[in-house]
């Protein structure tokens, strides 16, 4: 290996190292996305670890939240990003996990584009500037490798094909999906690849069957990975939230928009950050291609152009209101979401953006300096868009979960938390989750439907008001919450809040049935007494971000 690709490669996991050092040399005081991460993921890893249910069977519960959550809505014990939460404390485990998954998405797109697509020493800076850009993306943390392990995945499979025997490929294959998830990224890539075996055979290459076997030896790794998944899927027959998820909704010129914008700003949970560098990159190359007739030499990367928007498009149409009759007769569709074939786009434009820099980088040495700056700038961009610099607005780990405060209230109430138990207004229920209180409001893909239409009954009169709350927990409810017609969708309200609500009016009859006792308010509530509710006491904190207002229910 050339002295320069050592030295980039060495740069390179330094530069990753630099990138994920915020959660570990500030610790708690780090910032990072509170969407589908503090909200939720992060909570459950712990009172998973915490419940002494972590490998319990597919039918045990766990009694903290909604007075008994189904052990799998939690997944697999068999997950690496769960080990992590259990052997390390919370923010280390997640510095850690984003170290693992950074790294391997950076060697995953190295091999892959050293072997495969720039293969040519003089395009070093191409390969190891487009795998760092890659590497650095700022994926969704929970998802893990799910998609960032997927060009390590294609490496393996694409050798696979080509008849190489050595174990490293099936050793790739064995492992990955102990740190990804299939519903997240992998079951989409590995039909893919089951459709490009097919078009093998169609075409006349042959019947493959090494690679054919390799699909098939990765898929029942994931089956047995995600028991708990495949048990739910197939054998449970209790009806569950996910029966009244309805996403096929937006008339086509909506859809029509959507295509659009997830081609140029991508998706919360992959995002590429390619529309300012990358998008024009690859838009110039197409153009040189086009006009020096370049087609049949660049089928890949033509062929790279098409899937990009074509996932783009899959994605938008799968919410497209005339999927109805579909989604009536086969209620699969809305349980499963197959719009996440578009999880294959931060491979496809990664390899994308490779692809262009070497169509740029030929066209003549003032291109190769355009090549240059071209990578500068993503990295640069990415760099941004790094957790502690995105969300050093909102609150830090230790300001979010305010473990301090949560203590001094389960002291004031003085009694084992397993005798009560609440619920948030104001503020995500993860929070009290993550502090061991027993919720019954939580945040989870999945739970008994009984319970949903249960705790409806509590939040009734508030949706009645607003017509968005009602069809967003009606037509979905994974945010099972106490939602207030005059807060909106917003869960966050910090301790610098002037905001007060006036006009609640919750069934507090059915919450003390159910168990409740006690509302964490991040807002004081004018008309308490109008609920059956009595301010005890209200808790600051210099380490929290919120004032908790606590409200018992009067008998």
């Amino acid at each position: 290996m050339p002295t320069i690709e050592k030295q980039l490669l060495f740069f390179s996991f330094l530069a990753i190292a630099l990138f994920v050092s915020p959660y570990f040399l500030l610790g708690e005081d780090a910032h990072m996305r509170v969407h589908d991460n503090l909200d939720s993921n992060i909570a459950w890893y712990k009172v998973v670890t915490k419940s002494g249910e972590l490998f319990g069977s597919v039918h045990a519960v766990i009694p903290q939240i909604i007075n008994g959550l189904p052990r799998n809505a939690f997944g697999t014990e068999f997950s690496g990003i769960v080990w992590l939460h259990a052997l390390f404390p919370s923010i280390y485990a997640y510095g850690l996990s984003q170290a693992i998954t950074r790294v391997f998405a950076f060697i995953g797109m190295y091999l892959l584009l050293r072997k495969y697509v720039v293969p040519d020493e003089k395009w070093v800076w191409i390969r190891i500037g487009a795998s760092l850009a890659f590497a650095l993306t700022p994926f969704w943390p929970s998802g893990m490798l799910s998609t960032l392990g997927m060009p390590l995945a294609l490496w393996a499979l694409l050798n696979i094909r080509a008849g190489e025997r050595s174990w490293v490929n099936y050793l790739v294959l064995t492992l990955l999906p102990f740190y990804s998830s299939l519903v997240l990224g992998f079951f989409f890539f590995l039909s893919a690849m089951g459709i490009w075996w097919l078009v093998d055979v169609i075409r006349g290459k042959g019947w493959n069957w090494r690679f054919f076997f390799a699909i098939v030896y990765m898929t029942a790794i994931y089956l047995a990975v995600d028991y708990r998944l495949v048990h739910s899927l197939l054998f449970s027959d209790e009806p569950t939230s996910r029966d009244e998820y309805f996403h096929a909704r937006l008339p086509l010129w909506r859809v029509i928009r959507l295509i659009f914008k997830n081609y140029i700003l991508g998706h919360t949970h992959v995002m590429t950050v390619h529309g300012l560098i990358i998008l024009p990159v690859t838009l110039v190359a197409l153009y040189i291609v086009w006009k020096k007739k370049l087609w049949k030499r660049e089928k890949l990367f033509v062929f790279l152009h098409v899937l990009n928007f074509a996932l783009s498009t899959w994605y938008a149409f799968w919410f497209y209101k005339g999927w109805v009759p579909l989604t009536e007769r086969f209620d699969l569709l809305d349980k499963f979401n197959f719009a996440r074939y578009h999880f294959l786009r931060p491979m496809v434009i990664y390899v994308l953006f490779a692809i262009s820099l070497k169509i740029l980088w030929q066209q003549g040495h003032s291109w190769k300096k355009a090549c240059f700056a071209a990578i500068a700038a993503q990295l640069v961009v990415l760099t941004a868009f790094n957790e502690e610099i995105a969300h050093r607005n909102k609150p830090s780990f230790r300001e979010f979960y305010a473990e301090k405060q949560f203590q001094e209230i389960k002291e004031h109430i003085g009694l084992p938390v397993h005798k009560y138990r609440v619920a948030s207004i104001g503020i995500h229920p993860a929070i009290a989750q993550y502090n061991g209180f027993y919720t019954l409001d939580t945040y989870n893909n999945f739970y008994p439907l009984s319970y949903k239409h249960k705790f409806r009954q509590i939040i009734a009169k508030e949706l009645a008001k607003n017509k968005k709350l009602r069809e967003y927990f009606d037509e979905w409810g994974g945010r099972c919450y106490i939602f207030v017609d005059e807060l909106g969708k917003h869960y966050m309200f910090n301790k610098n809040s002037k905001r007060t609500i006036k006009h609640l009016h919750l069934n507090t009859n059915v919450f003390r049935e159910m168990g409740g006792r006690y509302i964490f308010s991040a807002l004081p509530i004018e008309n308490a007494k109008q609920n059956q509710l009595t301010l005890e006491k209200v808790f600051h904190s210099k380490e929290s971000a919120w004032t908790i207002y606590l409200y018992k229910v009067i008998p």
